[in-house]
């Protein structure tokens, strides 16, 4: 098992990396919520890490802080909850926002995240509640990234995640395009992505 990853930042796509560790790539996806929280490209990056290792791939995600990678753990315990919906689960709200949900039986809300069905809902809320007995929640990092990405590049790039997150493509493009606002300057992707699901999650 990889527990943690040290390296360089060769690329940022999210959700996905690809960290550079003394001259091998390793590619790494990780939730919004630590993609937002990244260093520059060609600075040092540290992540904890989860292995997956299945049939046909091995797939590395990494976590801003050991807490992060906790709950997803937690998540994936939970039947009908695989990596991908547990990452799109901690991309759509922070780990705080989760263990309120699950603390006043608000499957309402976890129903808006993309991948999250009624039952799969009521069943997070069910079987999450022992699990978060024990886990103590991060505290909210503070300010984000500034992008590096400007123009309709931006757009693309938060297009994109909300699809690799599960959202149709119509639907990534309507929750983009709700936020940009002609006349005035561009946001960065990463805010785009962060207004986005915000809206999303509170319709």
């Amino acid at each position: 098992m990889i527990g943690r990853i040290r390296g360089n930042l060769l690329d940022k796509q999210a959700p996905q990396l690809l960290i550079d560790v003394q001259g091998i790539g390793y590619e790494v996806q990780v939730s919004l919520n630590t993609f937002f929280n990244l260093p520059d490209i060609n600075q040092p990056v540290s992540l904890h890490t989860h292995l997956v290792v299945r049939e046909d791939a091995q797939l590395l995600y990494g976590f801003g802080d050991d807490s992060e990678r906790q709950l997803f753990r937690a998540l994936i315990k939970i039947s009908g909850v695989g990596p991908k919906l547990a990452l799109a689960i901690l991309s759509g709200m922070t780990a705080q926002d989760f263990v309120v949900c699950v603390q006043n039986n608000d499957s309402a809300t976890l129903v808006r995240l993309p991948g999250v069905g009624k039952k799969t809902a009521e069943r997070l809320v069910v079987e999450m509640r022992d699990r978060l007995d024990n886990w103590s929640a991060a505290t909210d990092a503070n300010g984000t990234m500034p992008s590096q990405v400007t123009g309709k590049t931006a757009i693309v790039e938060a297009e994109h995640a909300l699809v690799s997150l599960g959202y149709k493509a119509q639907d990534a493009t309507r929750m983009v395009a709700a936020h940009v606002v002609q006349g005035e300057e561009l946001l960065p992707s990463e805010e785009l992505i962060r207004l986005a699901l915000k809206s999303a999650v509170k319709k």
